[in-house]
């Protein structure tokens, strides 16, 4: 293998960890967001834990965050929770699952 070989591969090899790496920590966020809203919405346990699930499922839908905002707004607003309020939450869950997920590629 030439040195142009090895570094086409590392390069392959990041952007594969790159990817994993997004993907581990937009499904955290999800979670994270999910158990959130569970709480809001007065459920616990595995209700909460299920409710999370479905906010994650709703991620996967289309690309972007407009399908998970669409839901927790749908669910939440007779709370009083705008779409201001659930945006400003997903930046602090973001947060969150990236320091959650470094800490567990450490």
């Amino acid at each position: 293998m030439t040195t142009f070989d090895n570094r086409e591969k590392a390069f392959e090899a990041k952007f594969a960890h790159d990817n994993d790496l997004r993907f581990r920590i937009l499904a955290r966020r999800g979670k994270l967001i999910g158990l959130w809203a569970a709480e809001k919405l007065g459920k616990s346990g595995a209700a909460a834990e299920d409710y999370a699930k479905s906010v994650l499922l709703s991620d996967l839908e289309v690309p972007g965050d407009a399908d998970i905002i669409a839901k927790l707004l749908g669910d939440l607003k007779s709370l009083g929770v705008g779409e201001a309020d659930l945006k400003a939450m997903l930046a602090e869950k973001l947060a969150q699952a990236e320091a959650q997920v470094a800490g567990e590629e450490a």
